[in-house]
């Protein structure tokens, strides 16, 4: 009954290894981060001061908005979550 006990403990753990192991080799594989972080210019400041990022998002369409300064592409993601992807560096 020990020797049952025994392998069962073993294949568990290397189970448990090659899973691990799994995980690391697909974060490994990961595409590089692609996304622009929000820039530092005349026009982006006011959002490093402003610390609540939903706070910060409100004024995004101020520019971004279809007709505005610099809209955003037809095929954006959810243009409302603008801090969850253009990090504030």
């Amino acid at each position: 009954m020990e020797f049952f006990k025994t392998h069962k403990i073993k294949i568990v753990n290397s189970l448990f290894i090659i899973l691990c192991g799994g995980i690391l080799l697909f974060l490994y594989n990961a595409p590089e981060e692609t996304t622009a972080f929000l820039p530092h210019d005349t026009n982006h400041n006011r959002f490093f001061e402003i610390k609540s990022k939903k706070e910060a998002e409100k004024t995004c369409g101020e520019c971004h908005d279809s007709g505005k300064v610099a809209p955003l592409p037809e095929d954006h993601p959810p243009k409302y979550r603008c801090l969850f992807c253009h990090k504030r560096a």
